[in-house]
């Protein structure tokens, strides 16, 4: 292949649509790739833009943020999340969930589930005693050491 052709696909492949071109011609044979930077081609993840809004509200109200999360940690013992991932109250969307305000639960009890990279891990109660608060709706994003649950 001469290299007017090959000068003439590339600009091909860079005006287009297409990201790879590859052609045979004989006992030849060709591959253009377009490079597209990584920015371009994945958006930022939902709760990173989240966590940006919450921290330039943060500045403009303090003391709003700083007081209900004070009065959360006397009430009980907090069960934190021990991973990144996705908080589940049920093993499956129908089912009903492991736990509710009010209830009493055992050392060792599943809590919940938290999904991470298509695992499906459960998290027990590290303490017994009577689940006043769940902190965490289902379905939603949790990060490394967030809390979940309030056991009184």
């Amino acid at each position: 292949m001469d290299l007017r052709k090959l000068k003439t696909l590339i600009d091909l492949v860079a005006e287009s649509g297409i990201a790879e071109l590859e052609i045979t011609e004989g006992e030849g044979k060709v591959r253009i790739v377009k490079f597209v930077p990584q920015a371009a081609v994945a958006p930022a993840p939902v709760y990173v833009e989240t966590a940006v809004a919450a921290q330039a509200a943060a500045p403009a109200a303090p003391a709003a943020s700083a007081a209900p999360a004070a009065p959360a940690a006397p009430q009980g013992h907090v069960v934190k999340a021990p991973m990144v991932g996705t908080f589940y109250r049920a093993s499956s969307p129908g089912a009903t969930p492991f736990i509710e305000v009010g209830q009493s639960v055992k050392e060792g009890e599943v809590l919940c589930i938290i999904e991470a990279m298509k695992l499906l891990n459960e998290i027990e109660a590290d303490k017994a005693g009577v689940v006043t608060e769940i902190l965490v709706e289902n379905g939603a994003p949790v990060e490394y050491g967030q809390p979940l649950f309030v056991i009184g």
